[in-house]
């Protein structure tokens, strides 16, 4: 999966951020698999998430469908997902287009995208410039590796020589592809309400290069953000993931969520406050570290002491 997002001024006042997503790896195993109800709110997802960590609310999606023939029963399980990731975010689904190109797909393979609009006030944008050593990182809980490491996830499911209707050997009465589709989680009522309350410096929104490469992108050049890698339990499926596919703790890091979907940066006298919000709007809240100064060009995303139980 992959996006981009910019800010385009529609007034004196308010900014509009619009990010745009395209699945790909994930959506070739919902293909495989046959399962096309979550890869609709995993495209949702990842641009709504990535509109709220600049503090914007999104407020519209366009999807894009694309296919060799239209199969209805498979074209309404995907749509549906996207209805159902917008109403996640709260924002309207207010079109899209549907493409049937013969000769471009093969089979039951389609294409996926989407672009979502959302739009924050002038003097609200993420993140502020005031973050600094001292300050608390809050971590909110994934619901697996979103749309993230795919392409290692399957060859990971290869090397195991289970097939994705076979039982999940981490997670007792599902499958395998159940297991790992599960939507990817939407964040957008949660830190907005911790956001409009002004508790919150900066998000970072965990996605492919993990919590290493993904935190650094809300920090100043002077700051390192000491992440402790036991403050959390990773489910278990990180731990198969990296026990068969024989991937080290930071490659772990490096690739995947590995539990923690959002990162948040708070004033330590604010993190309280801040963690009761998001909580009370169903978030699961780890305390994840600090931030600290930078000394030299030491990395600027440190997960310390990560271990994968199974």
């Amino acid at each position: 999966m992959s996006w981009f997002c910019f800010l385009t001024s529609i007034s004196s006042a308010p900014l509009s951020a619009s990010p745009r997503s395209l699945s790909l790896i994930r959506q070739t195993v919902a293909i495989d698999t046959g399962r096309h109800d979550t890869v609709g709110v995993d495209l949702v997802a990842m641009s709504v998430n990535d509109l709220i960590v600049q503090g914007a609310e999104p407020l519209l999606f366009l999807d894009y469908f694309a296919t060799g023939h239209l199969e209805v029963e498979q074209a309404t399980a995907v749509i549906s997902g996207v209805a159902e990731g917008c109403r996640q975010a709260g924002c309207a689904l207010v079109g899209g287009e549907t493409a049937e190109m013969p000769g471009m797909y093969q089979g039951g393979d389609y294409d996926l995208a989407g672009f979502s609009v959302g739009a924050a006030e002038r003097g609200r944008l993420l993140p502020s410039a005031d973050i600094q050593a001292g300050d608390v990182l809050l971590g909110l809980m994934s619901s697996g590796p979103h749309s993230n490491g795919y392409s290692l996830v399957r060859r990971i499911v290869e090397r195991s020589g289970l097939d994705y209707a076979s039982p999940a050997p981490f997670e007792p009465g599902v499958s395998l592809a159940q297991a790992l589709l599960r939507p990817t989680r939407i964040y957008v009522k949660s830190t907005l309400a911790a956001a409009k309350a002004g508790t919150l410096k900066g998000l970072a929104h965990i996605t492919g290069g993990g919590l290493i490469e993904n935190v650094p992108r809300v920090l100043p050049d002077n700051v390192v953000a000491e992440i402790d890698g036991k403050a959390w339990t990773p489910p278990p499926v990180f731990a198969w993931l990296a026990s068969v596919g024989g991937v080290t703790a930071h490659e772990m890091a490096r690739t995947f969520n590995c539990g923690i979907g959002m990162v948040l940066v708070t004033a330590p006298e604010k993190a309280a406050e801040a963690a009761r919000l998001l909580t009370g709007h169903g978030e699961t809240v780890v305390t994840l570290g600090h931030i600290r100064a930078r000394v030299g060009d030491e990395p600027r995303s440190q997960v310390l002491g990560l271990e994968f139980g199974g």
